[in-house]
């Protein structure tokens, strides 16, 4: 019998793990069918890099488009149902942390949200439509450019999602520095290795093999891992602020 009440919490606990992935999966499915009846405002938002110079976009098989669409539907659904998503996880956790705790969980959830969605929109309106514009000068008069819809959005997809994970950079540093197990020291001291890791972190969450795509995601990585740099030095000074002053409350 004792054994058998040992096993309950952790029964407990995968039961309620299995409600928060039913709950996000489901979700994530209504708001894809939701966002399939407005796929063609998304998508014309989607095409914009090339409409606006004039390319057209084409679709090889009969049942490319359908799919391309499900296929968005389920990327604008997963965008959409991002708080509900972490709203779960949200619930999952934070019966095991103290109050204090779930003040900077809470706030961790909120913004990393904000973060995740402005890394996007960031990635699509600051990036992509600057270096989809680019890369397609390099065909000159002499080639016509022939892209298919599955090709193209696969891309974006894969181009837009890394962007909403390394928006999430300066948080996770924020938190990082806050609990004392990073340093500022340490991110200058290896700045040159960041950078050599971000090139390469770039050429593999990068949907194309090209050296310019590369430098194209890898420059606002770069420019995250700074900003982070910066949040960690003025927690650190923080940190230490408040330490002093608990010295001097101590002597007083």
């Amino acid at each position: 019998m004792a054994k058998k009440t040992d096993e309950m919490p952790m029964l407990e606990h995968l039961e309620e793990l299995r409600r928060v992935l039913i709950i996000s999966i489901i979700s994530t499915t209504v708001l894809a069918v939701v966002a399939y009846f407005f796929c063609d405002r998304f998508l014309s938002v989607l095409l914009e890099p090339l409409t606006n110079v004039g390319q057209k976009v084409y679709f090889t098989g009969v049942t490319e488009a359908i799919f391309v669409k499900i296929k968005m539907s389920f990327f604008i659904g997963f965008l959409a149902s991002l708080p509900v998503i972490l709203w779960q996880v949200w619930s999952f956790i934070i019966p095991a942390l103290k109050k204090n705790e779930r003040v900077y969980f809470t706030l961790f959830v909120l913004i990393s949200f904000i973060s995740f969605v402005a890394g996007v929109a960031f990635g699509f309106w600051g990036v992509y439509r600057l270096g989809v514009t680019f890369l397609l000068q390099f065909a000159g008069p002499e080639m016509a450019p022939m892209l298919t819809i599955d090709k193209y959005i696969s891309f974006t997809i894969g181009f837009l999602l890394p962007f909403g994970v390394i928006f999430e950079f300066p948080l996770i540093s924020y938190f990082l520095a806050k609990m004392e197990l990073i340093k500022y020291r340490f991110l200058a001291k290896n700045r040159r290795y960041a950078i050599l890791a971000i090139v390469i972190l770039a050429a593999v969450i990068t949907p194309t093999p090209d050296i310019i795509t590369c430098l194209i995601v890898s420059g606002p990585m770069y420019l995250l891992f700074e900003l982070s740099a910066i949040i960690v030095r003025l927690v650190e000074r923080g940190i230490a602020r408040k330490k002093q002053r608990q010295q001097l409350a101590e002597i007083i």
